[in-house]
């Protein structure tokens, strides 16, 4: 059995779906936290050359970084509890919704960087991308992809871990029963989820990460103007 080791950094949600995924797989693996800000290890720099980031998964010996395609490559090699609906047709739409939220993730985080007007119009936006997902992604499904997790839930757990609460700290709502009931129900079902709930950052140490981060573009937005 080829040894799994996976690199990774705590508060990233690109990180997590990967524990997620290989948590649902049953696959035993090595945990390696990076201080990604401050002090990247010689062996990330190495078997991540191009991006220097997380999450990258080492696999016999072999890197594959890019956490939508450690995803696809998790569950080519290990297909029990598949990712990815075996209807082809199924199977495209739920890599369609992995690739809308893939590329709308960091748009979405750009609200917390900013203040005053320039917040408000971010805020504006994440309500765009979160009203298609209500209303083109999620329809009447229990998940993303039918009625078991998909790669696209995966990618989309970031707005509990992540959105969630820099939403709190910046004192914003976004996913609420009345505006957007189909997501507020599907992040139920998602958080519900065993393999998820136990594989959860600790919520009070990601506020306090993010605390942090807000104070610091606080300042910056101070000098700025």
């Amino acid at each position: 059995m080829d040894e799994v080791k996976l690199f990774g950094f705590w508060p990233s949600p690109f990180t997590r779906r990967v524990i997620w995924a290989l948590k649902l797989k049953g696959v035993d693996y090595e945990y390696i936290e990076e201080d990604l800000p401050h002090n990247k290890s010689s062996l990330l720099l190495k078997y991540n050359p191009v991006h220097k980031m997380t999450p990258v998964l080492l696999h016999g010996g072999k890197p594959i970084a890019e956490s939508l395609f450690i995803l696809e490559y998790i569950d080519e090699v290990w297909p029990q509890n598949p990712l990815l609906p075996e209807d082809a047709y199924e199977r495209s739409v739920a890599r369609f919704w992995a690739k809308f939220i893939e590329e709308k993730t960091r748009p979405m985080w750009e609200f917390f960087h900013e203040f005053g007007e320039e917040q408000q119009k971010k805020i504006e936006h994440n309500m765009e991308i979160l009203r298609t997902i209500e209303e083109h992604g999620l329809g009447d499904k229990k998940f993303l992809g039918g009625d078991v997790i998909s790669i696209a839930d995966l990618v989309f757990g970031m707005v509990i871990h992540m959105l969630a609460p820099m939403a709190e700290v910046a004192g914003v709502k976004f996913i609420e029963a009345d505006s957007f009931p189909r997501l507020h129900a599907w992040v139920n079902n998602f958080s519900e989820q065993p393999v998820i709930k136990d594989n959860f950052p600790d919520h009070n140490r990601v506020v306090e990460f993010l605390k942090i981060r807000r104070e610091y573009y606080a300042t910056l937005s101070h000098h700025n103007h």
